[in-house]
């Protein structure tokens, strides 16, 4: 029979382009644009800060908000997720290139934008390999704890401009030891304007947290700047600002110099994964929309991809900005397509008053948002219901601090797999007893019994070469200290999806143990994965196949049946030897 391919139609084909923003209504459209022009009144001074951390010119912040918010809007699949700059990965940034090349300076900035289209390849990697995946591997525990480190690195690095101490060292400890030192030399002017900036912004998000608070600070500042000649009163100011669109090109970086980039190419992409599919997760699930994951990766691919482009810095999924967007009304990427209209529009026209911005106002709007970072009632929640876990997320917190950036994503990445790795080495135990008609889980300690020459052992794990000796070990001292002897284990291996080769040969002198003791070993509750593993391992002819039941409740009815006997010897390359 011959079977032919339609092809599909233009429509199907391009169908997910613009999936963020259709379908498309006219009062859909006018309340995503009001929305858009609020989130850029929200975002413009904070891009400016971003910059900042990021060790970039600070127009470069307004090019975030530029053409990579237009390339997510056109290939992301996220009808709220606004792409934009990100203070981790930002920091990330500053960390390892502020030791290659000057802050701010051309180079730097070619180095960032290479860093920028590195992180769009791993990206392009990540959708052509299904690598969404990776996202699940930094635990949230981790995660407040590296943001919260994150923002303790950002606040005391912003504290020399605010409080005009000059500060020269990259280090956070070396810099608070610069700053200590350098307190009987503050300036007084420069400490009074953050001050007055910093009580703006905690008026407005208190009493207002609809308006844009930062941007009326920066309003102010420039005007006071402008009309009482702050840089005489030696106010440190902007200088340096140019006006217009950005322009097109590839960094101009040697094949060199790309090797080092790699890795914090590597630390972005595996905190934008993280973030930006944790973001569009939450608000699709909030509004009830379908999220395709893999079409975001190719939206945030192309972001970055246009960041490098335009000449500045990756760019990350925000959920402070995307939380900006969902309270001004906004239902679609028509939001952030408004918001890089009004973005050019500055860029074109309004970049001159930039030149009177203090410093210290940078500074004080950074210092903001590193306090939004350090997740207090996030800690205090992980501490009162998971102490380890605490712990571990104060680790993060001050590897981030003390060693940096870079260093603490990896140690987050390391620690959530460590910890997930803890609890399969040492699962839950139990042994099941009778109470009531009902089955309880009680302490697998030494002796416990089910019942007369009965224990129903519960492993909470798969086995696998780390824990099969810790289950052995478990089921010996349960058998050992037993009065009367026992005759059954049963296990209950509902947990029990997989037995890898390692696990397989402890099980299978385990069982050797257990016939010259006279035990017969009984499995319940195998699922089919479970049940593969023990036909590829051999182990079905080392267990016995009438030794394995679906329920609790026929192995049960088999044991009291005398129909579950001991096997016979078995011999060292498996299977049974019949005497």
């Amino acid at each position: 029979m011959n079977v032919t391919h339609e092809k599909p139609q233009d429509s199907e084909r391009w169908s997910w382009l613009f999936g963020g923003i259709r379908p498309v209504t006219r009062s859909g459209a006018v309340r995503d644009a009001l929305a858009g022009i609020t989130l850029a009144a929200m975002n413009v001074p904070q891009a400016l800060g971003y910059a900042r951390i990021a060790g970039m010119p600070v127009v470069t912040g307004l090019y975030t908000l530029l053409l990579p918010l237009v390339a997510f809007a056109g290939l992301g699949s996220s009808r709220y997720l606004v792409v934009a700059a990100d203070s981790a990965t930002a920091a990330i940034i500053a960390g390892r290139l502020s030791q290659i090349a000057p802050v701010a300076s051309e180079h730097y900035v070619a180095l960032a934008g290479m860093v920028a289209l590195l992180t769009a390849g791993c990206l392009m990697l990540a959708r052509l390999f299904e690598l969404g995946f990776l996202a699940d591997f930094l635990s949230q525990t981790v995660l407040v704890g590296f943001l919260t480190g994150v923002g303790f690195q950002v606040g005391i690095a912003m504290l020399g401009e605010m409080l005009g101490v000059a500060v020269t060292s990259n280090r956070t400890v070396e810099q608070l030891t610069q700053i200590v030192r350098g307190l009987p030399q503050l300036h007084v002017p420069t400490l009074c304007v953050a001050v007055a900036v910093l009580a703006i912004i905690f008026v407005f998000n208190r009493l207002a947290p609809r308006l844009p608070g930062p941007l009326f600070a920066v309003v102010g500042a420039i005007a006071a700047s402008a009309a009482f000649d702050f840089p005489a009163h030696g106010i440190a100011v902007i200088q340096g600002v140019t006006g217009g669109l950005p322009l097109i090109g590839l960094p101009n970086v040697s094949w060199g110099e790309i090797p080092p980039l790699l890795a914090v190419s590597a630390s972005c992409f595996l905190m934008i994964v993280t973030q930006s599919a944790a973001t569009a997760r939450a608000y699709a699930a909030r509004h009830s929309q379908t999220l395709d994951e893999n079409t975001d990766l190719v939206g945030l691919s192309a972001a970055n991809a246009a960041a490098a482009l335009s000449g500045t810095f990756v760019v990350n999924g925000s959920p402070t900005q995307t939380a900006m967007v969902e309270r001004s009304g906004g239902h679609s990427q028509i939001a952030q397509l408004a918001t890089a209209t009004i973005v050019a529009f500055v860029l074109l026209f309004l970049t001159s008053p930039l030149h009177y911005l203090p410093r210290c106002v940078l500074g004080a709007i950074v210092f903001t948002i590193a306090i939004g970072l350090v997740d207090v009632r996030g800690l205090r929640d992980i501490r009162r219901e998971s102490p380890g876990e605490f712990r571990l997320a104060l680790i993060t917190a001050a590897v981030v601090v003390v060693i940096g950036v870079e260093q603490g994503i990896l140690l987050a990445i390391a620690l959530s797999l460590l910890w997930h790795v803890r609890h399969s080495y040492r699962p839950h135990t139990a042994v099941l007893v009778e109470h009531g008609g009902q089955w309880q889980a009680t302490p697998a300690v030494p002796g416990a019994l089910s019942g007369p020459g009965l224990v129903i052992f519960q492993f909470g794990s798969d086995l696998f070469y780390a824990n099969a000796g810790r289950f052995a070990a478990d089921v010996r001292g349960l058998i050992e200290g037993a009065d009367p002897p026992v005759k059954w284990l049963v296990v209950d291996a509902g947990a029990i999806t997989s037995v890898d080769y390692s696990a397989a040969r402890v099980l299978t002198n385990l069982q050797r143990d257990l016939i010259r003791r006279s035990i017969a070993l009984v499995l319940v509750h195998t699922e089919s994965s479970l049940r593969a593993d023990l036909h590829r391992h051999r182990l079905i002819e080392v267990i016995g196949a009438d030794h394995i039941f679906d329920t609790l409740r026929e192995a049960l009815a088999a044991i009291s049946g005398h129909r579950v006997h001991v096997l016979p010897a078995i011999n060292p390359e498996g299977g049974h030897q019949y005497r």
